[in-house]
């Protein structure tokens, strides 16, 4: 998910981790790291985390995907 405050001066990109309508784990762009909603995705964002490739993609992916796409 993208968020846009005031057109694209901030910018927050979400990534939520859902099954069986129950939400595990969040990357959030503030943060800048996976985190666990619930005890069941604690392994799940260590485990994410500790992929550094995959890391920084998420990371860039609010200049990379958010701003890129805004007002598609």
């Amino acid at each position: 998910e993208c968020h846009f405050y005031n057109g694209t001066q901030r910018v927050r990109y979400l990534v939520r981790v859902i099954h069986n309508r129950e939400e595990y784990v969040r990357f959030d762009s503030d943060v800048g790291e996976y985190r666990a909603v619930t005890e069941l995705g604690r392994g799940i964002a260590e485990y994410l985390n500790s992929l550094k490739d995959f890391m920084e993609q998420k990371r860039a992916a609010v200049d990379t995907y958010c701003r890129h796409n805004y007002g598609i």
